[in-house]
């Protein structure tokens, strides 16, 4: 990796989308159930719900290829700033999530996915779909999964675990907030690049930069030339 960039390889789901709240919406919507009888805290297999062990990838399934679950989640609150702001000072952001594991719904999961992420104006650099988050370069993870953070930390890497109530008997390195998780990057990142900018020159904050400055009235220097 390089010695003057700093790669921070993000996960998406539970960690930038909200993917339990879209899928307790969605399974009771389609079972006739009140949301609040199923508890946003639970475990990694679902159990709290009732799950018996397949039940969750068969709803999934139905989830993401009938009900947009992918193109629908909403957003974890502060990530699309926190991640702006990282990536103004420099940071490079590649996205690495596992989300082709649904037999003949790759179309769908790539395509929501890239809709999502231009939606609510994510930066990144790249966009990689892969099980093994370990062949990935970077210099630091953000996860939620327990089994993607300890063999990620297995290997070596630098992972921060995102506060999920199923990952909270990982010990280490952990973010409960997206403050939290700007806060560490930044550090980690100062200290292999020796210092880094809160944001470069000339750049507006906020990931609405972009409605900001397609809305914004023309002035004198922007108005073209002979216009009134």
């Amino acid at each position: 990796m390089s010695t003057d960039q700093f790669i921070l390889g993000v996960d998406l789901d539970g960690v930038v989308g909200d993917h339990t709240r879209r899928f307790r919406e969605i399974y009771a919507e389609l079972n006739g159930l009140d949301p609040e009888t199923l508890p946003l805290e639970r475990g990694w297999d679902f159990a709290e719900w009732g799950f018996a062990p397949e039940d969750y990838s068969r709803w999934h399934r139905t989830a993401v290829l009938e009900h947009d679950l992918f193109r629908t989640m909403p957003l974890i609150e502060g990530a699309a700033d926190a991640l702006w702001r990282l990536s103004d000072a420099g940071i490079w952001i590649r996205i690495v999530t596992h989300r082709l594991y649904i037999n003949w719904g790759h179309e769908k999961a790539v395509g929501d996915t890239a809709a999502w992420l231009d939606l609510h104006q994510i930066p990144y650099r790249d966009l990689c779909f892969l099980g093994a988050k370990p062949e990935v370069e970077a210099d630091a993870y953000i996860d939620d999964a327990p089994h993607n953070i300890v063999a990620l930390r297995d290997r070596g890497n630098t992972v921060i675990a995102f506060e999920q109530p199923y990952n909270r008997d990982i010990e280490g390195l952990r973010a409960h907030s997206w403050a939290d998780v700007e806060g560490i990057v930044t550090e980690l990142a100062a200290a292999k690049l020796g210092g880094m900018p809160l944001q470069l020159p000339g750049l507006d904050a906020g990931a609405d930069r972009l409605a900001r400055h397609q809305h914004r009235e023309p002035t004198d220097d922007t108005r073209p030339d002979g216009a009134t």
